[in-house]
């Protein structure tokens, strides 16, 4: 017994729920449970810690933030391809004369439907537009003219 410390008993307050926590640990580890509250409670006071979880956060935050570039790079690619489209579409659409504009109204409800169950096929299987698209797309001098030429067949 000599040199070693005399430990000191103290009381404390669970939550029930935090209390079926620790006795079910105890018993799947079958160690004393005023030995796991000690370990718990040396840990929780660690100055490691506190850097330990300093060290979580960040590795989450980067985590975070490449996934907000590559949503904010997804977003840029689709405004683009949606302005691209638009754009083409209305130099190369003309206006149909009404009789025609008529029967055009009514097939296009019948082409949307179509398109929108396309559409949900597409996002069901896969693969997504924006990884097919490489991110090398910018190789050429003025970048986003090399991608629109394949689309408009120039």
């Amino acid at each position: 017994m000599t040199g070693r410390k005399k430990k000191t008993q103290i009381s404390v307050y669970l939550e029930p729920d935090v209390m079926t926590m620790l006795s079910d640990y105890v018993a799947r580890r079958e160690q004393p449970m005023s030995l796991v509250v000690e370990a718990a409670v040396a840990s929780f006071l660690s100055p490691d810690d506190a850097e330990r979880r300093e060290a979580i956060l960040a590795k989450r935050l980067d985590q975070i933030d490449r996934r907000m570039t590559r949503l904010e790079r997804d977003v840029g690619i689709s405004v683009e391809t949606l302005a691209v489209f638009v754009r083409f579409w209305l130099t190369s659409t003309p206006a149909l004369p009404e009789p025609a504009a008529q029967a055009a109204r009514a097939k296009a409800a019948e082409r949307y439907e179509a398109f929108v169950t396309a559409l949900g096929r597409r996002l069901a299987q896969g693969p997504k537009l924006r990884q097919e698209v490489s991110e090398d797309v910018g190789d050429s001098p003025n970048g986003q003219a090399s991608a629109r030429a394949g689309m408009h067949g120039e």
